[in-house]
């Protein structure tokens, strides 16, 4: 049940009914292209003038293209429609402490080229700079009209200026909400680029990578997707729509306490989920555990605290101290799981993140505990996203690919 907000509404017009229309054909020929506008008239349940109308405009608009012909008994062959992924694309940027990727996607997310660039510590920097390899990406591929551009962050984005407003892992000083201090991606962006961008949280992107392209979320309409990463972040899709809350800054978890003792998180709190079960906490627990073995061997060795990815190659190569950070980081991974289990019983949760790698050696773990803690017998999936199909880059692209294909809100 969604109740009109009676304050802040907007009545539906000949306009929403055609955009509502719109919208159903563009999923229908996206989810069953190649299609023709007799089957979109029968699926829909919409005139053929209506179909034929609208299709026309998608055509114009080079959202979808005409194909092959099809076969007939009789009377006129079908001309079937699909997605135009030859001319129409979409960029996606996903933003992380460290580094910084972007891709050229198709309309079915495909991706046509690549680019990364060091994350800098200055934002002004940053966006220049991804300014400069979003112009050479669409130079490299200039029979590409680029719808827009999606941007995942590390931290939250106020939905309303599109702002970036919390981002601890991303160390820029410019950003301090208790001092309402924020970021602004998407004016510059959209200035340098001349291109529409939208800006989220990278939780919240891949929960809707999820909803658009997820293997295990068909008929699913309440799912969290979890990022592990530098941090570690929420998306929560519930009843079908992405949960913001009343400031639009809902499902930071990553930050909840589960230590008010615990060691200081870098957004200021004390024993945050993300100071034990990111990858962050993983590697800091290796450097602890294992600067404590050369004190006690009084070795001269001057070891450098490894990367994730190193840390889990020790792992997979069977280095005691490594897994024992990596079950640990599973043991605290499985803590915040049960937490979200028992506070939002969700039907799925997808796992996104380098620590998938190691998934047959953390799920038992991660389960082991989810029932310890679980008062009730849970139904939720949790399954892993496989990093090779970049959910993050894919998120980012879903924040475009919405605007075009959910429906519209109208009260």
């Amino acid at each position: 049940m969604r109740k009109i907000n009676l304050s802040n509404f907007q009545v539906a017009t000949s306009e929403t009914a055609r955009d509502i229309n719109r919208r159903i054909l563009l999923n229908l020929i996206r989810t069953r292209q190649p299609i023709s506008r007799a089957d979109l008239a029968r699926f829909s349940g919409l005139q053929r003038s209506t179909v034929s109308s609208i299709t026309e405009q998608l055509i114009s608009e080079q959202w979808i293209t005409e194909g092959a012909l099809g076969h007939a008994p009789r009377g006129r062959k079908p001309r079937f429609l699909h997605l135009n992924n030859e001319r129409a694309g979409i960029i996606g940027v996903d933003v992380r402490p460290r580094l910084t990727t972007l891709a050229l996607t198709d309309l079915n997310a495909r991706i046509l080229t690549q680019d990364s660039l060091p994350t800098p510590s200055d934002p002004q920097t940053f966006l220049k700079g991804l300014a400069e390899r979003i112009q050479n990406m669409r130079r490299s591929q200039p029979q590409i009209y680029c719808e827009g551009i999606g941007v995942g962050l590390p931290g939250r984005v106020d939905p309303g200026t599109q702002r970036l407003v919390f981002a601890p892992n991303l160390g820029w000083q410019e950003v301090d909400i208790k001092q309402a201090r924020t970021v602004d991606i998407k004016g510059p962006l959209e200035e340098a680029t001349g291109i529409p961008v939208e800006v989220d949280n990278a939780a919240n992107s891949c929960a809707l990578f999820e909803t658009w392209y997820g293997k295990h979320s068909e008929g699913v309409h309440d799912l969290i997707a979890l990022t592990v990463s530098e941090g570690i972040g929420t998306g929560i899709i519930a009843g079908g729509e992405l949960l913001r809350g009343a400031t639009g800054l809902a499902a930071e978890l990553g930050h909840v306490s589960l230590n008010e003792d615990g060691p200081v998180c870098r957004c200021g709190n004390r024993g945050c989920w993300e100071v034990y079960a990111s990858n962050t906490a993983a590697v800091d627990y290796y450097t602890r555990i294992t600067t404590a073995a050369r004190s006690e061997r009084n070795s001269q060795e001057n070891g450098s605290a490894p990367t994730f990815d190193s840390l889990l190659r020790l792992c997979e190569q069977g280095d005691p101290k490594a897994t024992e950070a990596i079950d640990r980081q599973a043991h605290y991974l499985g803590v915040g799981l049960a937490m979200l289990i028992t506070g939002f019983a969700p039907s799925l949760i997808v796992v996104a993140g380098e620590v998938t790698r190691v998934w047959t050696r953390i799920d038992p773990i991660i389960n082991r505990i989810i029932i310890e803690k679980c008062q009730q017998p849970s139904a939720t999936r949790i399954t892993p996203v496989d990093e090779l199909a970049h959910p993050r880059l894919r998120g980012a692209i879903a924040l475009i690919l919405q605007k075009h294909f959910v429906a519209p809100s109208v009260a």
